[in-house]
């Protein structure tokens, strides 16, 4: 332990207190060094693999920011080897953990209807999705919206010939009362006709 070996130094200092409950000030004034200066050397690498280990960090940090914190393990190593990085999969995602990075897994939806469960719709517009005039061909759809509350799920009725939006409901429950809803919003009232 020489005084051109700060890291060594700063080890030693650290060991003090971990083996004989010596302070970090004690040990400081003891050894004639400056207590910040054993805090800035402590945290520094001292192992040529500690050395070579922090190295792929910035990048990882830099490429799971770029993903929009998407990207897991796997495509990241991916990405770093086409790069020219030298270093295996479970290290890139040991350094993740580390680093408190951890990328968004992709959830299978289970689909709301099975096939063969009930007999098709009747297809009226045989596939052929235009009007001539408005209000002759309508078609709807069902969204679900994600919110910090729950799930919605929004019903339309669109008009084939304009594009129009005709109606619409919300609803906290994907049925056919929802769907329903809807139809009754952009049919036009008796007396109006």
């Amino acid at each position: 332990m020489t005084e051109s070996d700060p890291a060594a130094l700063a080890a030693f200092i650290g060991n003090q207190r971990a083996e004989h409950h010596v302070p970090h000030r004690l040990a400081c004034r003891v050894l004639g060094v400056w207590e910040f200066w054993f805090y800035k050397w402590r945290d520094k690498p001292t192992t040529a693999r500690e050395v070579r280990r922090g190295k792929p960090t910035d990048a990882i940090k830099g490429i799971f920011e770029g993903s929009g914190g998407t990207y897991g393990s796997p495509k990241i190593w991916i990405i770093l080897v086409r790069e020219g990085w030298r270093v295996s999969v479970n290290i890139v995602a040991k350094l993740m953990a580390e680093l408190g990075l951890a990328g968004r897994k992709i959830r299978w939806r289970r689909r709301l209807t099975r096939p063969g469960e009930r007999a098709a719709a009747p297809d009226f517009v045989r596939r052929d999705f235009t009007a001539d005039a408005p209000d002759q061909v309508w078609a709807g759809d069902v969204t679900e919206i994600v919110t910090g509350e729950g799930r919605l799920y929004l019903a339309t009725v669109i008009d084939l010939f304009s594009g129009r939006l005709a109606g619409y409901a919300m609803g906290e429950r994907h049925n056919a009362e929802l769907v329903v809803a809807s139809l009754q919003i952009a049919t036009p009232p008796l007396a109006a006709m």
